[in-house]
């Protein structure tokens, strides 16, 4: 490539795939993470903190979801636009400054998951040198494991967004709400987990295995304080457990789909 510009969120696919690249390329690669409101205050943090400890080349850059409407209306094939503002900064970018190649962390397994983005990075010639490699994220996770990577074990996340279902406008009141609520059941200690945004009402997904955590008396109370303090009126726990992409269940038996995409009904 010569030289590359990966998008980097703090995930495990985008560190090693940064790693890599610098090993290989020096300071001809940069490690680009954008800031916007969909962005948990500290997942940027932790991208921050991992790119200071791994020595990359790493620079923050302002995105703005919200000023893409076909965004704000969270429509199934949302992910395409907010891939397309991130995008559309990072090949300028490249221009700008003579970086002969953009390129994500999507891996093989990603290609079977509904994900509109990759519709996106096709359409701006984004490079996807994990899936041209025809790595899986179990071998992404165990290479990470090898080079000791801090965050090699780290679950995977996604951006607030996904916590709203389909059809729900997207506002900066509600993935506020989302970010402090998620926040605060991080701080719970709890492997993997999400707050799923339905208004006024609060759904926690964590695994079947750690219920009993959630629902020790104290916290619980805790919690539910907590939530009404950030706007929720109910907490409710999700008894299917945590589930990646949960909302995406309403897509579920389509088969056709549009030029992004995205399933048609």
């Amino acid at each position: 490539m010569g030289s590359v510009i990966v998008a980097y969120s703090g995930g495990i696919d985008s560190t090693f795939l940064s790693v890599v690249a610098t090993k290989i390329l020096g300071t001809k690669t940069l490690a680009v993470t954008a800031n916007s409101p969909s962005l948990a205050p500290s997942e940027l943090d932790n991208a921050v903190q991992i790119a200071k400890q791994l020595n990359l080349n790493h620079r923050i850059i302002q995105t703005d979801e919200f000023g893409r409407g076909e965004y704000q209306l969270n429509t199934p094939n949302r992910c395409f636009f907010c891939k397309e503002e991130l995008y559309s900064h990072l090949t300028q970018l490249a221009g700008e400054e003579n970086y002969s190649f953009v390129a994500n962390g999507t891996n093989s397994n990603d290609l079977g998951d509904f994900r509109p983005g990759i519709a996106s990075a096709k359409k701006r010639g984004i490079r996807s040198p994990l899936v041209e490699s025809n790595l899986t994220k179990n071998e992404i996770r165990e290479l990470s494991k090898h080079m000791d990577l801090p965050n090699w074990d780290k679950p995977a996340q996604a951006c607030l967004a996904s916590r709203i279902p389909y059809g729900t406008p997207i506002t900066m009141e509600n993935l506020d709400m989302v970010s402090k609520a998620e926040e605060y059941i991080g701080k719970l200690q709890f492997n993997q987990y999400r707050v799923r945004h339905h208004g006024t009402v609060a759904r926690i997904e964590v695994a079947p295995s750690e219920f009993h955590k959630l629902l020790d008396a104290t916290t619980r109370r805790e919690i539910i304080r907590y939530f009404h303090t950030i706007g929720y009126t109910y907490v409710c726990i999700d008894l299917n457990g945590f589930e990646s992409g949960s909302l995406n269940k309403i897509l579920t038996g389509t088969k056709s789909k549009n030029q992004y995409g995205v399933p048609k009904s």
